[in-house]
């Protein structure tokens, strides 16, 4: 059962199951009436207006400072859904959620239609989804329809180890383990973990991403991720902007969110670091992305 506080937290949500649920991404939306896409349709060629966002876990084991979803999840979970239920339901969730589109003069008839039948999974909305422990066999499912996108924090490598979706992210806003314990609070010092998961992300056979979340006069220091980015070795970097959104307007100043050239100036002083190249940015989600 769900806490009612919860449920209230959670509005614009579609619950699915006892710990799982759906929401149509803001990017989504957008696409939908032709006023723009999602940096990852420019950055990795998905399609905005095809992606089901969701989280398989409404739980998690941090209390960032920077998250901007509402921190007071579920605390325990009785009975784990099966995959098969799961992906079932999210993808009915998902099209009930954007019924409302269709008596919309101003969307687009075909991105809808085609928005029916999502081939793009982000594994990502809110909580830690390596907490559900049937995730390979979620994405496995997902990915029969197409590409899955999971973002993970880290702190579970045995998971991190098994799943094998079309793109992996480890996420991060610390460099060591006092950092870690200021900005992530976690609920025990996950430090070696996370660092177990770089090294396991650098020889995963799916492609792979390291995502710099950049808090202003907190993380701001290029230099000290450099060693982590030479661990995991990924594929690609995200260095991004957190955003002044959402409950971390509570622990956050509005100071606290750097502007898309500060993002570029610590994104070209990774580069050069670590050798890779600035490819590609996304001015109005404060991102730019490097390859290696």
């Amino acid at each position: 059962m769900i806490p009612k506080k919860l449920l209230r937290d959670l509005k614009g949500y579609a619950m699915v199951g006892r710990h799982s649920a759906v929401k149509p991404c803001f990017w989504l939306k957008k696409s939908l009436k032709d006023e723009g896409v999602c940096y990852k349709q420019k950055f990795y060629g998905i399609q905005s207006h095809r992606c089901l966002q969701m989280t398989p876990a409404l739980i998690c084991n941090q209390h960032c400072v920077h998250c901007w979803r509402p921190l007071e999840l579920l605390r325990d979970v009785e009975g784990w859904d099966s995959p098969e239920f799961i992906a079932e339901e999210s993808i009915k969730a998902h099209r009930k959620q954007l019924s409302g589109f269709w008596g919309n003069p101003d969307v687009n008839r075909r991105k809808l239609e085609e928005a029916q039948n999502p081939n793009q999974f982000a594994v990502s909305l809110i909580g830690e989804p390596t907490l559900y422990p049937h995730l390979p066999e979620l994405v496995d499912i997902y990915k029969r329809s197409g590409s899955v996108f999971v973002v993970s924090n880290g702190t579970n490598p045995d998971m991190i180890e098994k799943i094998e979706p079309t793109q992996l992210y480890i996420s991060l806003t610390a460099w060591d383990s006092e950092s870690h314990i200021k900005l992530n609070r976690p609920i025990k010092n996950f430090w070696e973990n996370i660092l177990k998961s770089l090294r396991i992300l650098s020889n995963k056979d799916c492609r792979t991403v390291l995502r710099i979340t950049v808090i202003k006069g907190y993380n701001d220091y290029p230099e000290k991720f450099t060693p982590l980015v030479n661990l995991a070795q990924p594929d690609f970097i995200e260095v991004k902007a957190y955003m002044y959104l959402g409950y971390s307007r509570l622990r956050l100043p509005r100071e606290a969110m750097p502007e898309h050239s500060d993002v570029k100036m610590f994104a070209e002083e990774i580069s050069k670091l670590t050798g890779y190249r600035i490819t590609n940015e996304s001015v109005v989600s404060r991102v730019v992305l490097l390859e290696r």
